[in-house]
């Protein structure tokens, strides 16, 4: 499948496109990835201006900066179309698509139907928001050009009218990372809402990556050391990971021991990925 992933995903700040001010600013905050809005935050009235200013935020940022994308309008949508039309003519393509309200593989082809090129393929990530996606993600995962899941908490809470607590968003939150660790693909988190609460932030994002996911929306760039700390390998992390990369190398044994503790090929993989992630990381992370 071709699926090609940028690294890494640590934070994700998605910013109104309407507002260019805040989306250039936006580059400058240390996100991995960096979204215009083109969906919930834009009214009807204004999604064409917002396709423009999306345009002008595709230009890279001088001196590098993070992956830039776009939230589109749902594809099944005249404002969907609308938006894969007028992408199709920018003069610089998306890293990264994000598709709304997806709930079936289709709707991810369709978005690659529409943007792929000879030259470029953006890597589209699917939202995941409502009780049919979550239903069906089995399916979704199917589809070929799929690059990556998004856990939409809001509007999964509304629509299930259930609380937005870590508790009563478990369920969904883990079959999302289920479903994108079958197909070998990133789950990222849903943002946490409230601002002010930093320690909050960061007792759900080390739950998230407990849980396998593998980065997290932000709503505020304050929010975006949190995360990008959390989800970077510590140095005692990597340093274990590479002990047991390294054992697995000195052994033709299916299983081995380090440190005392039996290590077979599962753990071996895990830490690979912990290797893997600290190699794509600017550096490590000190955490208690």
């Amino acid at each position: 499948m071709n699926r090609p992933t940028p690294q890494p995903l640590r934070a994700w700040l998605i910013t109104p496109a309407l507002h260019a001010d805040r989306c250039e600013k936006a580059k400058s905050y240390g996100a991995d990835v960096a979204l215009a809005d083109l969906e919930d935050s834009v009214a009807s009235t204004d999604k064409a201006t917002a396709r423009a200013m999306a345009a002008r935020f595709l230009y890279p940022a001088v001196g590098g900066g993070p992956v830039l994308g776009v939230r589109v309008n749902a594809p099944v949508t005249a404002d969907g179309i609308r938006d894969l039309a007028a992408i199709t003519g920018y003069p610089h393509q998306p890293g990264i698509v994000l598709v709304p309200k997806v709930e079936s593989a289709r709707d991810i082809e369709v978005v690659a139907g529409a943007l792929d090129t000879d030259q470029h393929a953006p890597v589209i990530y699917a939202l995941i928001e409502t009780p049919r996606a979550i239903g069906r993600l089995s399916s979704i995962v199917t589809a070929d050009r799929l690059g990556g899941l998004l856990f939409g908490a809001a509007d999964y809470a509304a629509l299930t009218g259930c609380a937005r607590t870590w508790e009563a968003l478990l369920y969904a939150r883990s079959a999302v990372a289920n479903a994108a660790g079958a197909a070998g693909i990133p789950a990222i988190d849903s943002p946490y809402f409230d601002v002010s609460d930093l320690e909050g932030l960061r007792r759900e994002v080390e739950c998230a990556r407990a849980l396998g996911f593998q980065g997290k929306g932000a709503v505020h760039p304050q929010q975006i050391p949190v995360l990008t700390q959390a989800f970077t390998p510590s140095e005692d992390e990597i340093a274990t990971a590479q002990a047991v990369v390294a054992a697995s190398h000195q052994t033709s044994a299916a299983v081995t021991t380090v440190g005392g503790r039996m290590v077979g090929p599962p753990l071996v993989a895990a830490a690979q990925a912990v290797v893997d992630q600290a190699a794509s990381s600017p550096s490590p992370a000190s955490r208690s």
